[in-house]
Formats: structure tokens, C-alpha cells, sequence
């Protein structure tokens, strides 16, 4: 692809994801080329329906999630508290508004590498006897779906007790005072 063509398609990924979170996925095609600086023709040239745009918008999205993956993994000290910091920043709110707007498109490959990427770490905490052995990389996308994809459905506070119930330490804890 031209230099000035990723520019563009760069322009209107961006111009999308702004509006998408703003509006929702049935934000006008029109508001996010002229968002994007480029003409409507240039707009469907690139996507030449709103469910490539938004499948592409999803693709993206997914691997910002993987790059966030990535560096909570580098930045803590164990699978756990990666895991954590990954829920904890893939739920925020800013980017709650397009993970809800985005919740019915696709990007199989994508999120795929990141159920499997989740997965393993998830299988990494549990062996460092961190997580509980009876959650799954599926309960964990649940969570995030439902705090992320669907805000507001139960109050942010929940988050840090619901992270807590996933954590062994907690569940012994609970355990011991039964």
C-alpha cells in the first residue's frame, strides 16, 4: 500500500474509532470522512461498507487490547498481577464507549490471539498458585465483556471485588474465616 494511502485508511481508522465511541456503530459514514480529512469516495474506496470499516475498526481494536496485554506482562511482577492490570485498563472507560460499539463485529484471528494469549497467562497464574484454579480464560472474557462492552450494567465498584474473587489468596481467605 502507497505511503499516503495508509495515511488515509490511518486517517479514517482513527476518525471512525472517535466517532463509533461518540456515536455508536451506526455513526454517519459521512461525519467520520469529513473527521478523517478525506473525501466519501476516498472513505469507501478503502471500505465499501460500514461492516468492513467496522470489522477493520474491530481488527484494530483487538490488537491495541494485545499490545495492552503485552505490556502489563512486562511491566508486572507475576501472571496475576498482569492479569489484573490487563482487566483493570481494558475496562476504562474510554474505552468502554467503542468496546460496546464494537461488540457485534468481528475480527476472529485477532481476538482469537487473544483468548490464547489470556489464556496462557491465566494457566501461568494458576500454576503460581496466584488464581484460582476453578476460573477459565472464558470466565475472564465474560468479565470483560461485561464491564467493558456493557458499562454501567454493574457498578465499577464490583471490578476490584470481583478481581479479588478470582484471586487463591481471597478464596482461602474466605475459606478459612467460613
Amino acid at each position: 500500500m502507497r505511503a499516503d494511502a495508509r495515511r488515509n485508511r490511518d486517517k479514517i481508522l482513527e476518525a471512525a474509532r472517535d466517532a463509533v465511541a461518540e456515536r455508536g456503530a451506526d455513526a454517519p459514514m459521512e461525519l467520520i470522512a469529513r473527521r478523517a480529512g478525506v473525501g466519501v469516495g476516498t472513505l469507501y474506496r478503502r471500505f465499501p461498507d460500514r461492516s468492513v470499516l467496522l470489522d477493520a475498526l474491530a481488527e484494530q481494536y483487538v490488537h491495541e487490547l494485545l499490545d495492552s496485554l503485552d505490556r502489563a506482562v512486562a511491566a508486572e511482577p507475576g501472571a496475576w498481577a498482569a492479569v489484573r492490570a490487563f482487566v483493570v485498563h481494558t475496562v476504562d472507560k474510554g474505552r468502554g464507549a467503542i468496546a460496546a460499539a464494537l461488540a457485534g463485529t468481528t475480527a476472529p484471528q485477532a481476538r482469537q490471539a487473544l483468548v490464547l494469549r489470556l489464556d496462557e497467562l491465566v494457566r501461568q497464574a494458576q500454576a503460581a498458585g496466584a488464581m484460582r484454579s476453578d476460573v477459565g480464560v472464558d470466565d475472564l472474557m465474560e468479565l470483560l465483556s461485561v464491564f467493558a462492552c456493557h458499562p454501567g450494567v454493574i457498578p465499577d465498584r464490583f471490578l476490584p471485588l470481583m478481581l479479588d474473587g478470582l484471586e487463591k489468596r481471597s478464596l482461602e481467605k474466605a475459606a478459612r474465616k467460613a
